[in-house]
């Protein structure tokens, strides 16, 4: 995903599916306001320079505890980086949630 990127720009957005635009299609599926919500903002920054464009992770939670694909695998991939270069000993199995226990979500 993220292989020789020494640099990343991001951007978070929180969601409510409770919200009147997001209910019924959550009521369906239990992240679908947070995909997009991810939808949107690989779409608002899908104007970079083609170069930066790699460097680009939307970031988006749902308010109730939900997030995107795209940010559980980013959370996922950080997990195993900080496991791999810090030698953070964690329970095999549960690297790729390092991040997530780490940052407390």
């Amino acid at each position: 995903m993220l292989n020789n990127i020494k640099a990343l720009c991001w951007d978070v957005t929180v969601i409510c599916p409770l919200a009147d635009s997001y209910i019924s299609a959550a009521a369906r599926d239990a992240e679908s306001a947070a995909e997009r919500a991810a939808s949107r903002k690989k779409m608002k920054y899908a104007g970079l320079d083609g170069r930066y464009r790699p460097m680009f992770a939307p970031i988006a939670f749902e308010n109730l505890g939900v997030a995107s694909a795209s940010t559980r695998q980013l959370l996922s991939y950080l997990g195993r980086r900080l496991t791999d270069l810090h030698g953070i000993m964690v329970t095999e199995g549960k690297n790729n949630n390092y991040c997530c226990y780490y940052l407390s979500f």
